[in-house]
C-alpha cells in the first residue's frame, strides 16, 4: 500500500510548486548524535567540551535554543524524526519488551509508514544513511526498505553486544555492522565508528553533489560505552590510556573508566561535523544545503545544564536539545531563534523546501516551520506533549509547563514558567489554577484525538539475530 501511495504521490508532486521552484532544490544533512546533553557544546555554555566547528556552523546559522525531540530514549526519539509523529501516535514509545529496541527484536517501524526519506525521494533526492539506526533490526524494517538507496551502520545501539555490562541477562549477540542489508562485520572495533560513518558520509556528498540529496548522519557516540579513535586520545592522560589499552587487551569494558574520555567524543563528533561542512564547500554545494546538527536525547553522562534532567526524564533535560541549524543565504546568521520547535517539522518542512507533499491520508504531527527558520515566523505548536514510554506525563504551552507528578504526587501537577525558570526549580501551580486548568485539558484533549488516530508498528515472527553471510 505505501508504494502505492507513493507512486500517487509521485503524480501529485510532480507539480508542487515551492517559494524556492526557481532555484535548484536544496540538499539536506541531519547531524544526529546519541544522548548528548544540552550544554555538551561549547556554543551551548559547555566550558567542559570543545567545539570549534559547531560553534562556526552557529556563527554562520542559528542556535536554537528551544528544539525538542518526541521522547527522552533512542527509538521513539528516531521514530519520530523519520515519520513526523509523536512515538505513541506509530506505536513506537517502546521496543517490544524493554523501552527501546533489542538484538532480534519483533518489533520494528511499520513499513506502511512514509519517512522523511521516502517523501523525499518522491521528489527526486538520493538519500543516505550512515550511523545507528535503532528502529527495526529485521530485514523487513531496515533503513533500506524505508527509503534510503544508501545504509551503512547499526542497526542499534553499540552496548547491545557480548560485552554489555548485564550481558547474563540479555546474552546479546555480536554487534552487527551493514552495508545496505549485509552484515559485513561482527563487534566492529568502536573506537573508529564516528570516523567510518564520516568517510562514508563525506564520500556520499562526492558522489551526489549534483544533488538533490538527503544525507542523515545519526552517529552512535557519545552514547555509552565511550569510544574514540586514537587521533582523538592525544590530550587524554597516561595512566587513562593504559588503563583503556588492558581492556582492550583483556576485551573487557569498564563504562565509568570510559566516561573519563566523553570531551573527547565531543572533539571527534566536532571534527565530523567539519568534515561534513568542508565536504560541502568543497564539491560546490555549501550555499544550496541546510545542515542540521542536534541529538537524540539528554545526557547520560554529559550535561544538560542550565536544564533539569538527563536522559529518560521528560524535565528539560531529557528531551530539549542542543540544535544548531545553517543554511547560507536563507537562514539569518549568528542569531538565537528561542521558537518551540521539534525533529517532528524536519519532515513537512524538508517536503515543502523539495517541491515534494506530506502525506494525506495520515495525521502527521510536525508542522512546516520554515518561516520560523527564515526568521519571520512563530512556532506553530500550540502546545507540545512529553511522553514517558506510552504515558502522556507533561505539556508545554508558550511559557508553561505542566508536568504530572508520579505516585501520590500524581494529584499534584507541577507548573513552571520555563521563560522565567528554566531549569524548572519553581512550581508556580497554585498561583496559576486557570493556567493548570488550561493544560490539563489540553493533554485530556490530546489524548482523546491520539487514541483515535493512531497506527500500529509491525511485527515479525521468529526473528533473527543478524550475522555474517
Amino acid at each position: 500500500m505505501k508504494r502505492f501511495l507513493t507512486v500517487i504521490a509521485c503524480l501529485l508532486f510532480s507539480g508542487a510548486s515551492t517559494v524556492f521552484a526557481s532555484e535548484s532544490k536544496p540538499n539536506f544533512v541531519v547531524i544526529f548524535t546519541d544522548d548528548q546533553g544540552y550544554s555538551d557544546l561549547r556554543c551551548f555554555g559547555g566550558n567542559h567540551v570543545d567545539t570549534p566547528r559547531i560553534d562556526q556552523m552557529a556563527a554562520e546559522g542559528a542556535r536554537l535554543t528551544n528544539f525538542y525531540v518526541a521522547a527522552p530514549v533512542c527509538t521513539p526519539s528516531r521514530a519520530a524524526l523519520m515519520t513526523g509523529c509523536y512515538p505513541k501516535r506509530i506505536d513506537m514509545a517502546t521496543g517490544s519488551n524493554f523501552g527501546v529496541l533489542l538484538a532480534a527484536d519483533r518489533k520494528g517501524l511499520n513499513p506502511e509508514e512514509i519517512t522523511i526519506a521516502e517523501v523525499l525521494k518522491t521528489a527526486g533526492y538520493k538519500t543516505g544513511m550512515f550511523g545507528k539506526w535503532h528502529l527495526g533490526d529485521q530485514p523487513a524494517f531496515l533503513p533500506t526498505r524505508q527509503g534510503f538507496d544508501e545504509f551503512f551502520g547499526l542497526p542499534y545501539s553499540h552496548d547491545i553486544h557480548p560485552f554489555h555490562t548485564n550481558q547474563k541477562k540479555y546474552n546479546f549477540p555480536p554487534l552487527p555492522l551493514l552495508d545496505g542489508e549485509t552484515v559485513i562485520e561482527t563487534d566492529p572495533d568502536a573506537d573508529y565508528l564516528t570516523r567510518r560513518i564520516t568517510q562514508r558520509a563525506v564520500s556520499f556528498i562526492e558522489t551526489n553533489k549534483g544533488g538533490p540529496f538527503f544525507l542523515y548522519i545519526p552517529h552512535p557516540i557519545p552514547h555509552r560505552p565511550i569510544h574514540v579513535s586514537p587521533p582523538f586520545m592525544k590530550s587524554v592522560p597516561e595512566p587513562l590510556k593504559a588503563k583503556l589499552a588492558r581492556e582492550e587487551q583483556n576485551k573487557t569494558i569498564d563504562y565509568k573508566t570510559r566516561d573519563q574520555i566523553y570531551p573527547s567524543a565531543i572533539s571527534e563528533i566536532d571534527w565530523s561535523v567539519g568534515q561534513i561542512l568542508d565536504a560541502l564547500e568543497q564539491n560546490g554545494v555549501d550555499d544550496n544545503t541546510l545542515v542540521i546538527f542536534t541529538s537524540d536525547n539528554g545526557p547520560s553522562i554529559g550535561k544538560a545544564t542550565p536544564l533539569r534532567g538527563k536522559k529518560g526524564s521528560t524535565f528539560e533535560g531529557g528531551m530539549r536539545e542542543p540544535t544548531v541549524i545553517r543554511w547560507p543565504g536563507k537562514i539569518p546568521a549568528g542569531v538565537d531563534n528561542h521558537e518551540l520547535i521539534t525533529t517532528m517539522d524536519l519532515l513537512p518542512t524538508f517536503a515543502k523546501l523539495a517541491g515534494a507533499e506530506v502525506p494525506s491520508d495520515r495525521v502527521i504531527d510536525g508542522k512546516d516551520i520554515w518561516p520560523v527558520l527564515a526568521g519571520s515566523g512563530s512556532s506553530p505548536h500550540e502546545a507540545f506533549f512529553y511522553h514517558q514510554g506510552d504515558t502522556l506525563v507533561a505539556v508545554r504551552s508558550g511559557q508553561w509547563k505542566l508536568q504530572l507528578g508520579k505516585g501520590k504526587r500524581a494529584a499534584s501537577p507541577l507548573l513552571f514558567n520555563l521563560q522565567q525558570d528554566i531549569g524548572e526549580t519553581t512550581d508556580v501551580s497554585k498561583a496559576n489554577p486557570t493556567v493548570v486548568a488550561r493544560l490539563r485539558a489540553q493533554m485530556v484533549a490530546f489524548e482523546k484525538e491520539l487514541s483515535q488516530n493512531s497506527r500500529p508498528a509491525a511485527f515479525v515472527e521468529n526473528p533473527k539475530a543478524l550475522s555474517a553471510r
